[in-house]
């Protein structure tokens, strides 16, 4: 099945589709850096990425029909700025918003269905109103923005025209807020996903089941006690439970375990077989490159080894809460290489970065997860194939 990638990025939603079996028609970036990521990729034969066609430039002037039709999914990340916590909260206002431009590719290539991953700050409370629009938009594609009319006034168009049609719209469209931690990334990360399928198609779908738990995390440090035991911690080493989870604790342990999920990976699961950068600075590892400076301060404390990490974020005033950073078990911090911090994007080892730190740190902190981006792919995939076996029938 053919797609396209918008908005690609370091490439995190396009492995991930690519793992699930889709093939890129195009895979469109504006950032120099990040098309360079890929094109080193391509030159060492990267296998999920070699043969994709990079196009290195601004999605607003990306011409849609010169890609042959037959494209099953368009998938990207749209620019999540004027979104972002972290950001400057403008949202349509923000030059950088860039759903009308996710919208357009839907309207002209017309997919059996898309993905499509922000930051879930576009869930606030004060951008409901624009959180609708995009929803609609999505929903009815073909009603494109006329010159002159503002978002509002688009907006209450496409209300009059869902309820003339009686919510029969042109795509079905489920959206939902994923923390990436509960599909194995070692990364607490909370993102909202939109997906649709063009209703024609006859898709079944819902967004995928969790396949790991904090729980079992919890069961695996505190009652079973495998978690220390796979790190080589020794007992005397192992820290006591906190006194906030002994009540959660004992109910965890008077709880019959029926359908047991994985547990929730760490930090300390992503990075443990990696040489320490400081001690090792010739490693032959790519983008394992230890950079001086961490340092804690209030609201800056870094993430820490024995749970999933925090949010990587690219940062729009630098990263206020030391995302970049983790605790060590000496108590120090420091902040996580490109490689380390690859690992807690779930991309492969072979997978090499081009830019400086803070240029490669920016790729990760705006990619979408390997392992989710291919968790959500697969399951669209399969709702894809069961439609074309049942028209075959």
């Amino acid at each position: 099945m053919r797609s396209v990638e918008l908005f690609a990025g370091a490439g995190g939603l396009a492995i991930g589709m690519a793992k699930a079996g889709f093939q890129h028609a195009a895979v469109i970036e504006w950032d120099h850096d990040a098309c360079e990521t890929f094109r080193e990729n391509q030159r060492h034969h990267t296998h999920t990425v070699d043969g994709w066609p990079v196009h290195e430039m601004d999605a607003r002037n990306f011409n849609f029909s010169n890609i042959k039709t037959d494209i099953a999914v368009v998938s990207g990340g749209p620019p999540c700025q004027p979104f972002s916590m972290g950001g400057k909260h403008r949202a349509h206002e923000d030059e950088r918003n860039m759903f009308p431009e996710a919208v357009r590719a839907i309207r002209e290539l017309m997919p059996k269905a898309f993905i499509f991953e922000n930051v879930k700050g576009l869930t606030r409370e004060s951008f409901a109103s624009y959180f609708s629009y995009i929803h609609l938009q999505l929903q009815y594609p073909e009603l494109a923005r006329r010159l002159q009319e503002d978002w509002l006034q688009h907006c209450f168009r496409l209300e009059q025209h869902h309820s003339a049609n009686n919510g029969a719209s042109t795509y079905n469209v489920l959206f939902d807020v994923l923390n990436a931690a509960d599909y194995g990334v070692p990364q607490k990360r909370e993102r909202v996903f939109f997906v649709g399928f063009r209703s024609d198609i006859g898709a079944r779908w819902s967004f995928p089941e969790k396949t790991h738990t904090l729980d079992e995390l919890l069961i695996s440090k505190w009652i079973d006690g495998d978690y220390w035991d796979k790190h080589q911690i020794s007992r005397a080493n192992r820290p006591t439970i906190p006194h906030r989870l002994l009540k959660k604790i004992e109910r965890l342990r008077a709880k019959p375990s029926i359908l047991r999920t994985e547990r929730w990976q760490t930090t300390r699961d992503a990075i443990f077989n990696l040489p320490d950068p400081e001690l090792y600075p010739t490693s032959a590892i790519a983008n394992h490159i230890y950079t001086p400076g961490a340092r804690t301060y209030i609201g800056h404390t870094g993430s820490l080894l024995d749970e999933p990490a925090k949010t990587l974020k690219a940062g729009y005033h630098g990263v206020p809460g030391g995302e970049n950073m983790f605790v060590k078990d000496d108590g120090s911090v420091r902040y996580f290489t490109v490689r380390e911090a690859a690992r807690l994007q779930t991309f492969p080892d072979e997978y090499e970065f081009r830019g400086s730190w803070s240029q490669t740190m920016r790729q990760l902190g705006n990619a979408v997860p390997v392992i989710l981006a291919e968790a959500v792919a697969n399951s669209v995939a399969a709702s894809l194939a069961a439609c074309d076996n049942t028209k075959k029938q």
